[in-house]
């Protein structure tokens, strides 16, 4: 709440704790295992969908290995069995569908309710996870509860047998079903109508919304489908009206605060700079260049988001932006994920910048500056010097990792703050960096992975987007072949091309999901849309130091150099080993995802990336721009043991048909869960998103953003909205804060 506003009516009821209403016993388990403990947040634990009684839920369907509720009629039910080496009975059930052909095996072990109630004919909802043995779909020990049927007699059974049957989300010890019980009892305790409402009255009206009261009731209780559709309408242009509220205000207050206006020098290094620049700028390399000059020269801080396809040159935009500030007598900080983007980073900046770098320096231009680079893992002689020269003022642009943002790091005089790969960063430590001017820096923060429209307007709402398109001339195709292990002649033909490349002077990438044994890779996780990894859990993955022992026995290969590069080598080992790499003194590099951004070896001409479909689309996107960047055409192999028709291909599938990012990055929206795009996945906790859908509601997002900046407009702190501002509170919490803070 905004410490003007008066506290709406009504707002106590939603911060009752949950076991003030129901019992402990009831209590208890939704806040262990849901996090639901106040009424507020049941109630907006809204149901995922919902069943009717006589559609059942077709049982080849049914995703594998994951929580499920799923509604079924018993086909049959075995005889109790002892266990073997144990005491004890077990029981079998069989269950169908409406084609009464699928089946899913029902086990109870010890449970004697199972017995009497599980008849055939009876109709139930099962809940737990679905897993695969002897290709028979099995469901083991679940949670049960039965439905009324038409076979039931009475009134009220013919009634309820009507209703829409809401299924929440819910885990293993928490059933869907058991969370409705609650919300009944819950509603009836509460009083609704005294709930402050954060739609304004007109788009209320106009929106021809139910109340609130009427919504809650509706979305969890409905008697009718158009009902709870109503009320989820409601909720998401709420949702959407709450989110776009809070981007407009924090823009709007970003827009009042009082920045240093960087005007730069008509004389000073950027034009020395574009002077010497061996290649003509893309026409969106200039257009959005003269946005970041004016932006850079007004005095309020820039806030902007630079987007561009893995190529399309971005660090040379961002380089004249900081170049304008260090000539108005600022500096600029670059803040990179890992040591290898932010060594790359340095290296490449002092190279195109080349005597304007040497400022003070033998052979160096007198109004130059300096770069400097600041990582944790520097001796104390190198980061007491980068230290002394940030405080200084000498090193014009600093670029770091993490270790930018340690307390005894000063700067002289920070203007402008650049972000790469903003993803890998929160809030904390964006303001952080920011703390460390004596006005707020201007910021850019920069990322190679496309967003759709919908996604930016929804995620980065309070910045300013800007989009590079055209990839610089030189930058060669890439082409993109999947290889299936099923045919075993591929991979004799991966390495033997490999080897041609080798011969005709050029260098090789092999990109692994592990490092070794026991270890998860440097960051790469299971794709959100695999649905069973459980059970492809038992084939080895490739993992860097035994793919390096292969390739070293791989005929095809004798005589190379191989060499590995992961996140748990000593730095210096790293730093070496990717500097001999980038001077072509290796020739095949076995690596994890550590060099998915920012490495640039120009000489790299093939990629191999093994187990293929563990990776994501855009880090496949990612890891495949590695190659083809110094005018040689560029080969990426996905290889994957996935038989072909597995869902998971179908990710390999678009990365395969297209080069095009922005194409790519609507794909990974729909294959993916959305939470983990757009959601707490990328903040720590789950997802901000509950019914909005970026892809599939960008009218709605439109709508509410339009809505948004007219009521922040006239009334920025939000007296006249006290219900709307307490909803964003209470929405935005300090974990999913980070949501708007991505950058």
């Amino acid at each position: 709440m905004s410490a003007a506003s008066p506290l709406p009516e009504g707002l106590a009821e939603l911060a009752l704790p949950l076991e003030r209403l129901v019992s402990p016993k009831s209590a208890g388990p939704l806040k262990k295992h849901l996090g639901l403990g106040t009424v507020g947040e049941l109630l907006n634990h809204f149901p995922r969908r919902y069943l009717n009684r006589g559609e059942l839920m077709p049982i080849e369907q049914v995703p594998l290995n994951e929580d499920v509720t799923i509604m079924a009629r018993v086909l049959s039910a075995g005889d109790r069995r002892p266990m073997r080496g144990r005491k004890g009975h077990i029981q079998d059930f069989v269950v169908t569908d409406d084609s009464g052909i699928s089946t899913l095996k029902v086990t109870f072990f010890n449970n004697f309710g199972a017995q009497s109630q599980l008849k055939p004919g009876v109709l139930a909802l099962f809940s737990g996870k679905v897993t695969l043995y002897q290709r028979q779909r099995n469901l083991t020990s679940p949670d049960y509860e039965l439905l009324p049927d038409d076979e039931l007699s009475g009134q009220e059974a013919d009634f309820k047998a009507q209703r829409p049957v809401p299924v929440y989300p819910a885990t293993a010890k928490v059933s869907s079903w058991r969370i409705e019980k609650v919300v009944a009892a819950v509603l009836d305790a509460v009083d609704l109508d005294v709930l402050p409402d954060p739609l304004p009255a007109e788009i209320a009206a106009r929106e021809r919304v139910p109340s609130l009261a009427e919504s809650y009731r509706q979305i969890h209780q409905p008697m009718l489908a158009e009902e709870w559709q109503r009320a989820r309408d409601r909720f998401r242009f709420q949702e959407a009206l709450v989110l776009q509220t809070a981007l407009a205000r924090r823009r709007f207050q970003a827009a009042a605060e009082e920045a240093t206006a960087r005007r730069g020098s008509a004389e000073g290094l950027l034009a020395r700079f574009d002077s010497a620049l061996p290649f003509t700028l893309t026409n969106g390399q200039q257009e959005v260049g003269a946005v970041l000059a004016g932006e850079l020269a007004a005095h309020h801080p820039m806030n902007r988001l630079l987007q561009g396809e893995v190529g399309s040159g971005k660090t040379v935009v961002a380089l004249r932006a900081m170049l304008q500030v260090i000539d108005s007598g600022g500096q600029a900080a670059l803040l990179a994920p890992t040591e290898v983007l932010a060594a790359q980073h340095y290296e490449s900046i002092r190279s195109i910048l080349g005597p304007l770098a040497e400022g003070g320096m033998l052979g160096g231009f007198d109004g130059g500056t300096q770069v400097t680079l600041l990582t944790g893992s520097q001796s104390a002689a190198a980061r007491k010097r980068a230290l002394l020269d940030t405080a200084s003022g000498t090193a014009g642009i600093v670029v770091g990792t993490h270790a930018l943002l340690s307390d005894n790091v000063q700067f002289f005089d920070l203007g402008l703050i650049v972000v790469d790969e903003q993803h890998r960063f929160g809030v904390e430590q964006r303001d952080l960096l920011r703390s460390k001017a004596v006005k707020p820096p201007h910021l850019l923060v920069m990322t190679a992975t496309p967003i759709p429209r919908t996604v930016a307007m929804t995620v980065f709402g309070d910045l300013e987007t800007s989009t590079l398109r055209e990839l610089p001339a030189g930058r060669a195709p890439i082409s993109t072949h999947i290889a299936g292990l099923e045919n075993p002649r591929w991979v004799q033909r991966i390495w033997a091309r490999a080897r041609e490349e080798i011969d005709a002077g050029h260098q090789v990438y092999v990109v692994c999901p592990k490092i070794g044994t026991d270890d998860d890779g440097d960051g790469s996780l299971p794709p959100a849309d695999e649905p069973s990894l459980s059970a492809r859990a038992s084939r080895e993955l490739a993992e860097v130091t035994a793919v390096v022992e292969q390739l070293n026995l791989e005929r095809a290969l004798a005589g190379t150099r191989i060499e590995a590069l992961h996140g748990k080598l000593d730095p210096t080992a790293k730093a070496e080993t990717m500097a001999a790499f980038a001077a072509g003194d290796v020739d095949v590099l076995v690596s994890t995802t550590v060099i998915e951004v920012g490495v640039d070896v120009p000489n790299a001409t093939l990629m191999v990336i093994l187990d293929a479909d563990r990776f994501g689309i855009s880090q496949l996107h990612q890891l495949r721009g590695r190659v083809g960047r110094g005018g040689l055409p560029g080969t990426c192999v996905l290889v994957t043991a996935l038989e072909p028709g597995h869902p998971s291909r179908r990710r390999l599938d678009a990365v395969a048909a297209t080069t095009d990012g922005f194409v790519l990055s609507q794909e990974d929206l729909k294959l993916r869960r959305e939470g983990d795009i757009l959601g707490a996945s990328q903040s720590g906790g789950r997802s901000t998103l509950r019914l909005l859908r970026a892809l599939q509601h960008e009218d709605i997002i439109a709508q509410a953003r339009e809505d948004a900046w007219a009521i922040v407009e006239k009334d920025s702190y939000l007296l006249d909205h006290p219900a709307l501002d307490a909803a964003i509170e209470g929405y935005l919490n300090p974990d999913n804060e980070a949501f708007l803070e991505r950058g």
